[in-house]
């Protein structure tokens, strides 16, 4: 174990992540208020990195050591990114714990909350709170890789280890131009929506849309990440406003790869096998939700699929945004939400869960078990998208999806215990535990979209910044620092 160049290369990551503090700064300037909660943290954080830089000698790093590397560098930013909360001092966020919740719950994507009270915070701490869904949704590791020139060496595993999906698609030869791709257009995207955002505050369909809103919701929209500087979410704008939002969502949960293929005039999205299941789950759930909709809201069709596709695209993609209170629905369509919250966006794309091309495989997979049944002798291959799938990948499906449900249920069986139930219920319970594993955000009943997980004990939210952390990093990523075999590997 190389450890000592690999807490080097760690202080690289924190070099860079000092700079994010400078645009929160700019904005505390901007507005007249307090600068320390960024100035310390941006100084800390730079220090710790020299620091740490200074105890590697330019030694390249294995497979090994990128997983620590990766699994300590998200885990470092989300605890210096708790800095500004607690320094400022106010509110909820203002207790060691619930700051470090609320990063994590930032830099991972999830959108789960502690803050009780938006308007006793700073618009500098709520510019921080959007940028650091912005920040983690494509990757600090991947923009680490982009600009350090010691990453690239390397970075296939680096970049493997934090892309959401079993699988990373290489756009170019070399690993430092495909991080940067993915990063140009993850920058592109946000700049697309946020412009259309304000043209619809400028032409009067939106009139809570200013631009400076237009910027934040377009942070969190892009990053899949769901935090909203106003209590209402997305129930606070127009309907033109939702439709917009709803439409970079799904587009936010797709793989990023197939957008640099159209930009080269390459139309593969039309035959992706993935991209067409992932479009097919959010339409059959929308629609399935309709009728339910119509008839407890009476709402008409068009309010209704709005409604029904704006829920569903946020929780298949783990956005988490919400038009509406959906803890108010009719039992069956709660239960439809609930089972999106298992089934994740593309891989490749900024959304967490379990990830649409996995389901894919296994259920391919369980079909060809099945007719291996009467025809023992029939030897069949999986083929995704016209291409073979290996066997190895196939069991490192199966084994995700397996241990992924393995520490919810152990998980839910905690919070359950711990007294979480008695309050929400077993559903609330277990879905609170989805919505932190997933990196989904809200969940069911009273941990619905417009509530706050405050309601859990200190305990329960400790794990449940683990849990954040071992979804961001697709769990294998963290959990095989904590077998035996790693360290003597």
């Amino acid at each position: 174990m190389r450890l000592r160049e690999t807490l080097a290369l760690l202080g690289e990551i924190m070099m860079l992540f000092s700079l994010s503090f400078l645009a929160p700064l700019a904005v505390a300037l901007y507005y007249g208020t307090p600068i320390e909660p960024f100035l310390i943290p941006l100084v800390m954080s730079l220090l710790s990195g020299v620091l740490l830089r200074s105890l590697g000698n330019g030694e390249e790093i294995g497979v090994r050591e990128a997983f620590l590397l990766v699994s300590l560098a998200w885990m470092s930013i989300a605890a210096f990114g708790a800095l500004p909360y607690i320094i400022a001092g106010k509110g909820s966020t203002a207790s060691p714990l619930n700051a470090l919740f609320e990063s994590m719950s930032g830099f991972t994507t999830t959108g789960a909350t502690v803050m009780a009270n938006f308007s006793i915070h700073s618009r500098a701490i709520l510019f921080w709170r959007q940028l650091t869904q912005w920040l983690g949704g494509m990757g600090i590791v991947v923009l680490a890789i982009a600009i350090l020139p010691r990453l690239s060496v390397g970075g296939s595993e680096l970049m493997a280890l934090e892309a959401p999906g079993p699988q990373l698609e290489k756009l170019t030869p070399r690993i430092r131009n495909t991080a940067g791709i993915f990063w140009m257009i993850y920058t592109g995207l946000t700049a697309m929506e946020m412009l259309i955002l304000s043209a619809l505050h400028y032409t009067g369909l939106a009139p809570r849309m200013t631009p400076y809103m237009a910027l934040l919701h377009s942070f969190t929209t892009m990053s899949t990440g769901g935090f909203s500087p106003l209590s209402q979410s997305i129930k606070a704008f127009s309907p033109a406003v939702q439709w917009v939002i709803a439409v970079f969502m799904i587009l936010a949960g797709a793989n990023f790869a197939l957008f640099w293929y159209l930009l080269r005039r390459d139309y593969r999205i039309i035959r992706n096998e993935e991209f067409r299941w992932y479009i097919l789950a959010i339409l059959g759930l929308s629609l399935l939700i309709v009728p339910y909709l119509m008839r407890q809201f009476e709402f008409n069709i068009l309010t209704a699929f709005r409604q029904a596709l704006f829920q569903v695209a946020s929780i298949v993609t783990t956005t988490g945004y919400a038009t509406m209170d959906f803890s108010k629905w009719v039992l069956p369509a709660q239960f439809m939400l609930f089972f999106a919250m298992f089934l994740g966006g593309s891989s490749g794309s900024t959304a967490g869960s379990i990830k649409i091309i996995r389901w894919v495989i296994a259920l391919k997979a369980v079909k060809r078990e099945l007719l291996s049944a009467f025809h023992p002798k029939m030897i069949a291959n999986i083929r995704l998208g016209g291409l073979k799938v290996e066997e190895s990948s196939i069991r490192s499906v199966l084994a995700f999806i397996v241990l992924y449900l393995v520490i919810f249920f152990a998980s839910s069986l905690f919070v359950v215990l711990n007294g979480a139930a008695v309050r929400l219920g077993l559903a609330g319970a277990m879905s609170a535990v989805a919505a932190t594993l997933g990196n989904i955000g809200p969940g069911i009943g009273a941990i619905g979209p417009m509530a706050n997980y405050l309601i859990f004990p200190p305990q329960t939210r400790a794990l449940m910044i683990v849990l954040m952390w071992f979804g961001r990093l697709e769990v294998v990523t963290v959990l095989v620092l904590f077998t035996r075999s790693y360290w003597r590997w």
